[in-house]
């Protein structure tokens, strides 16, 4: 058990998400879709994934009610919108809409591949949608060809820029580094950034791709990824204290204000603070990227459920939470959904 994690000590009655370790969800990541316009290597196969059937997929009230009872009755403060890609779903804007205008008003927020997005940015900002992650692992074009399969570069590059004319700031950009692919672009990756005024995200490598091939000595570690900056930049540390549950640790590039992150989610868990909670675009709660259990809200929506059955659904879910992802224990079992079906 990570060492500030509390023994457990379940609440009884507790009107938020909490969990038997003392920590509270408070952030929900909401998959609109399992669908994906590229392929990934590191996600998903060639040939792409057999989609979940349509009918399994929540419809956009169903989503909007679970949004609805996160937010007014179990205490979501942030919604994160992920996928598959979430732009590929028709009722987004409609979806973001229904989540601004609910009081308290939730923090809402896209990960997103950025194809698409310079299109729909300006309606997605009218919608109240607050900020983008954008997700970009090379400047190279043959580089992403070869990582993406797919020749989609300028469209990612496009959307960015898209985004933060639309107000959609600060835009936030996520890079994995593959060992042997695109490792040595880190400071090519973090000079683009600074120039834009993006910030820039490094995220270790995770055991979520569909062919089941990760492997932990291929993966470029935060460490690596450090030295890596630190051979072009100087980075200090930042004020550990703000971090709080922000996946990311934050260092001050060439004397700040300008930072840069590295999210080490293998080699420096940060389980201990977790306030996320999943929902899938089939309607399942996750408590963990790499839970191996989920809890349906679909089925008893669907089977007539009141808002007041949903809610403890849904606590009891989070409830059961474990103390950590268990990456790093020996008996670790890669889950059998892969990130895309999942849900970043």
């Amino acid at each position: 058990m990570p060492a500030e994690l509390t023994p457990p000590n379940p609440a009884s009655g507790a009107a938020g998400l909490a969990d038997s370790y003392g920590r509270t969800a408070t952030d929900l990541r909401v998959s609109l879709t399992d669908r994906c316009n590229l392929r990934c290597t590191y996600c998903m196969p060639a040939e792409g994934l057999d989609w979940l059937p349509k009918p399994e997929l929540l419809t956009d009230d169903e989503i909007n009610r679970l949004i609805t009872i996160g937010v007014t009755r179990l205490g979501i403060e942030q919604i994160r919108f992920t996928g598959g890609e979430p732009l590929l779903r028709r009722g987004f804007p409609g979806i973001i809409a229904a989540a601004t205008a609910l009081a308290p008003r939730p923090h809402t927020a896209v990960t997103t591949n950025g194809i698409g997005l310079a299109r729909m940015a300006p309606a997605l900002a009218e919608s109240g949608l607050d900020r983008v992650n954008v997700s970009l692992d090379t400047l190279r074009p043959e580089t992403f060809e070869a990582m993406a399969r797919r020749r989609r570069l300028t469209d990612v590059l496009d959307g960015m820029a898209g985004a933060a004319a639309a107000g959609l700031t600060p835009v936030k950009v996520n890079a994995v580094l593959m060992r042997g692919v695109n490792d040595a672009e880190a400071p090519d990756l973090l000079r683009y950034c600074l120039d834009h005024g993006y910030e820039l995200r490094f995220i270790e490598q995770m055991p979520l791709d569909a062919q089941h091939g990760w492997r932990r000595e291929n993966m470029i570690t935060a460490d690596e990824i450090l030295d890596r900056l630190g051979a072009e930049f100087t980075l200090e540390a930042a004020d550990a204290d703000t971090r709080g549950s922000a996946p990311a640790e934050l260092f001050h590039v060439d004397g700040g204000p300008a930072t840069v992150g590295v999210i080490g989610s293998v080699t420096r868990p940060f389980c201990g603070a977790c306030d996320r909670v999943r929902l899938t675009a089939d309607g399942q709660i996750r408590n963990c990227l790499f839970a191996r259990e989920e809890s349906d809200l679909r089925g008893p929506m669907r089977d007539g459920a009141t808002d007041a059955e949903l809610a403890d659904r849904w606590r009891a879910a989070v409830a059961s939470k474990l103390p950590g992802h268990g990456i790093n224990d020996p008996s670790f079992l890669q889950p059998a959904r892969p990130m895309s079906a999942i849900g970043g």
